[in-house]
């Protein structure tokens, strides 16, 4: 029976999904298939790695940092986006909280990261690959618009994956027995239509199938989560949400908030842990 673990983006408030994944760990839960979407996955890769904790200590070490995320960084010229491209995801990983690449390479199962194609407008869905000291296409995966530059892959233009497919829970059915979801905004969320569409449309005009996915994006998302519900209700997958946000934004600074929303990722898989084991055995 395969298994699989889909996580939703959202930036730092990922960090709940790191929680929920930092207490699948030391419950022992290691699913055979993981899929993310922006942070989801470039969290995630730490669930992969096996190493708990780590994205909590990048996080709290780094939030505050103007050289992780900061208006400086999209005014550069080399970086052109609101993070700190080389910082974030190579000196970080590489240099300062370590990323085990020995173990990620030696999981056996499938990662892949979610990424939107501004040609089609719609989702690719790409391997992880398992010594890219440059993470591109984690980088690929994370790039929102207009706070990220456009990304090429296999001659391909790239930006978030969350435009395309937010949670790609349909993709891990497709693979898998057993699903769990992990969100990253609670239930009884809806996505309200983007503010920026109009600055969108003129900064994408070139990719009229993306600007298209981006103007429906707010329906398509709550459609996506109402059936999403429907799959949960069926017994077809399992979906683990936040209560609350408590607040903390896609580009949050506060670091104590950061600690909170990761205890709270972290105590909602300890308390579900019967549960998620009892799901994933069938």
């Amino acid at each position: 029976m395969k298994t699989g673990l889909v996580l939703e983006g959202g930036a730092l408030r990922a960090i709940f999904s790191s929680g929920v994944c930092d207490g699948l760990l030391d419950g022992g839960v290691m699913t055979d298939y993981v899929i993310g979407v922006s942070a989801g996955i470039a969290y995630g890769v730490s669930y992969v790695s096996r190493q708990p904790r780590r994205n909590l200590e990048v996080v709290t070490r780094f939030a505050p940092d103007r050289r992780y995320m900061g208006l400086r960084n999209l005014a550069d010229r080399d970086n052109r986006s609101y993070f700190g491209l080389k910082f974030a995801y190579g000196t970080i990983p590489n240099e300062l909280v370590p990323f085990d690449y020995d173990a990620f390479e030696a999981f056996p199962g499938e990662v892949e990261a979610v990424v939107t194609n501004l040609n089609t407008g719609r989702a690719d869905y790409l391997p992880v690959p398992r010594r890219d000291e440059e993470a591109v296409v984690l980088q690929a995966s994370c790039a929102m618009p207009l706070l990220f530059p456009i990304f090429k892959i296999h001659g391909q233009p790239y930006l978030d994956g969350g435009i395309g497919d937010a949670i790609p829970w349909q993709r891990a059915l497709d693979k898998c027995d057993r699903v769990i979801v992990v969100l990253t905004r609670p239930r009884s969320y809806r996505r309200k239509p983007d503010r920026m569409i109009k600055l969108i449309r003129k900064r994408y005009r070139d990719y009229p199938n993306f600007v298209a996915a981006m103007e429906g994006r707010a329906e398509a998302y709550n459609r996506d989560r109402a059936e999403l519900f429907q799959a949960e209700r069926e017994g077809r997958l399992l979906v683990v949400a936040p209560k609350s946000t408590l607040g903390v934004s896609r580009t949050e600074r506060d670091t104590e908030k950061l600690r909170l929303l990761w205890a709270e990722g972290y105590q909602t898989a300890v308390d579900r842990m019967e549960a998620i084991r009892d799901y994933l055995r069938g």
